[in-house]
């Protein structure tokens, strides 16, 4: 009889053994998108500007520092080298690269160039202005393209400059998209542009463009151009008086500066273009670039017809998804791919259906801590489960997944975290989320391939970023999603038949409190909260939370300072507090990316975030949480 216990106590154990044993390993990004770092000789500083890919194979990239080099062997087939020779030198700051018909067409900050190598020994040797535009010599006046439509006409997009808030008028065109035909004349087509670094004609022949967080600009986003279109920055309008604008004369005065929602001041501005898709600030990203489009017939995964939209700032791929309803486009955006090794600038595809990713971080700053590279993004041909699409219906929306849904998690209610948010139009840098609302769930349809979940909202808010979070979701393996989260931008609601909720959806269960003993931490970098002292895991948490660590790490510079840096100015916790809800960007100049003010963030939050921070770099100090905590 004595023996019971300790037969018991074996079978215990081998019970968890053999459950940690048959528990699905969680799986990673890397299990399924491999990057490839292309090795870069010593003496070449390659800060990439453009990317195009050959027929036969090799690469051509463009510098800010005014080079074109081909690059042969990218695919460093049975293990060999790439080979790098200098095609062209002496260009002015070079953002964009195309090939076409055997030549090479760059975007200089002034000129659109055409570079021929017409003795076939590996260099240009004829540079051919195609077309030329003022500059006023302010730095932010950045150039960008060409992009090629299908009738052999190249699209250009110019940043305003930068004096206060963005301004157009110093240089003609400044925050345009124009089109360069063939001749060479240069028409303007759409104007509100601020840092277009990135756009993209589709398959479909539309321009869509992404845009920066800036003025006028609460968060990054893309907007479908088409001729005429406003895209919402004030900088360029001075262009409209123009005989070859397309839009009306308008003026700074005729842009409702009110800091209401977008779509509200569309309403009063029928010229105003809403974004097809919003990428919340630092949710998704911080400084849209490059955007591309799936078109490799399955040879990148199983997201045919979608994109892939490049943060340069973080150092990422996203997702895109676009539908139109009631005419528009409109979409969701999606994580896809972190950890390049600088900022993620250029994007294009390689012959095997791999990406080329070209980086740079000079002046800008990125969480890539290289200075520039060049990396490939290859599909190992696994599929990750992943939320396919999300598409708007009358009463909420639907997600298709990759893989069939485990039916009883996607049935639970508490599987989903549904809510609604939007920025602010405003002259100002950047904006808080405002008007930010939990989405009560009222359904949950499963299709019979469980492959589809329609969710059945009490309510849809038009106009508004819609949160679609889905943490509880499984496939049949037992599998997480590989990304649990998607934002969808709501313009237009479409018709059709509302839903039928059946009567068997799962109510959400009632969770049991549960009180876990609080545990004595070890002296060291975390520290127990009982004893008063700041707890480095909760505040660590807190940062991850509310995105803080996509721009600040705690002891090196990333876009914005490191939290050590930000101890030694001695401000107060309270001043921390008012410079995360009002940021000053003057107090740190040597930033190129300013900070968008974070009142969407609850002060107590803040405030043990500050707390923390004032920790740093000095011996452990006593702070009382539960005070900070209490404050109004």
């Amino acid at each position: 009889m004595k023996k019971y216990p300790y037969i018991i106590f074996v079978f215990v154990i081998i019970s968890q053994l053999t459950f940690a044993q048959n528990k699905p390993k969680q799986l990673s990004e890397e299990d399924y998108y491999e990057i490839k770092t292309l090795p870069i000789p010593d003496n070449i500083k390659l800060e990439i500007g453009g990317v195009a890919t050959m027929p036969d194979g090799r690469l051509g990239v463009c510098t800010r520092r005014g080079e074109v080099w081909v690059i042969e062997n990218p695919y460093q087939l049975n293990g060999t080298q790439p080979n790098y020779t200098l095609f062209a030198s002496g260009l002015h700051e070079a953002l964009g690269l195309a090939y076409r018909d055997g030549s090479f067409y760059c975007c200089q900050r002034g000129e659109l160039t055409k570079l021929t190598d017409t003795d076939a020994d590996g260099k240009a040797d004829l540079y051919e202005s195609v077309a030329n535009w003022d500059l006023s010599g302010n730095y932010h006046e950045y150039s960008y393209g060409p992009v090629f439509d299908k009738n052999g006409d190249m699209y250009l997009t110019f940043n305003v400059a930068w004096v206060g808030y963005g301004e157009g008028k110093l240089a003609k065109w400044r925050g345009w998209l124009v089109k360069i035909k063939k001749d060479g004349s240069l028409e303007p087509i759409a104007t509100g542009l601020r840092s277009p670094a990135g756009f993209t004609v589709n398959s479909n022949g539309d321009v869509l463009y992404g845009e920066n967080q800036g003025d006028w600009v609460g968060s990054g986003r893309v907007t479908h151009l088409e001729k005429g279109d406003f895209a919402g920055n004030a900088g360029g309008l001075w262009w409209t008086k123009e005989p070859e604008s397309p839009l009306k004369y308008t003026t700074v005065k005729d842009v409702p500066d009110t800091g209401e929602p977008m779509f509200e001041a569309a309403k009063k501005m029928k010229s105003l273009k809403l974004p097809a898709v919003w990428f919340p600030h630092a949710l998704m990203g911080i400084s849209t670039a490059d955007m591309i489009e799936d078109e490799t017939g399955g040879k990148f995964g199983p997201f045919t017809g979608q994109y892939f939209v490049y943060d340069q700032g973080q150092s990422k791929a996203m997702r895109m998804t676009l539908e139109k309803v009631n005419g528009k486009y409109q979409g969701a955006c999606y994580p896809f791919r972190e950890g390049f090794q600088s900022g993620t600038l250029r994007a294009r595809w390689g012959n095997d259906g791999s990406m080329f990713v070209g980086q740079t971080s000079r002046g800008w700053g990125a969480t890539g801590k290289d200075l520039f590279g060049l990396q490939r993004l290859v599909w190992n041909g696994r599929v990750p489960f992943e939320m396919k699409t999300v598409s708007a219906r009358p009463d909420g929306f639907e997600i298709e997944f990759t893989q069939p849904v485990n039916r009883s998690t996607a049935e639970n209610f508490s599987s989903y975290e549904l809510n609604s948010f939007i920025y602010k139009y405003q002259h100002q840098y950047g904006s808080p989320i405002i008007n930010k609302e939990d989405t009560p769930l009222k359904g949950v349809i499963v299709s019979e391939d469980r492959m589809k979940v329609r969710l059945v909202l009490g309510n849809i808010r038009q106009g508004y970023i819609h949160q679609v979070m889905a943490s509880g979701i499984q496939n049949d393996e037992g599998q997480p999603l590989l990304h649990d989260v998607s934002y969808y931008t709501l313009n237009e609601i479409p018709t059709g038949d509302l839903a039928k909720i059946p009567t068997r959806t799962v109510t959400p269960t009632p969770t049991k409190e549960v009180k876990i003993p609080a545990k004595k931490e070890k002296t060291g970098a975390v520290t127990n909260i009982k004893e008063g002292i700041v707890n480095t895991k909760e505040v660590m948490v807190l940062l991850k939370k509310h995105t803080c660590l996509a721009c600040h790490a705690e002891n090196t510079r990333v876009v914005g300072p490191s939290y050590t840096d930000i101890a030694k100015r001695n401000y107060s916790n309270e001043k921390i507090l008012e410079l995360v809800y009002k940021p000053e960007p003057e107090n740190w100049p040597d930033y190129a990316t300013e900070m968008a003010p974070m009142s969407h963030v609850p002060k107590a939050d803040v405030l043990k975030i500050a707390a923390w921070i004032n920790t740093l770099g000095k011996k452990k100090e006593k702070v009382d949480l539960n005070k900070i905590e209490n404050r109004d």
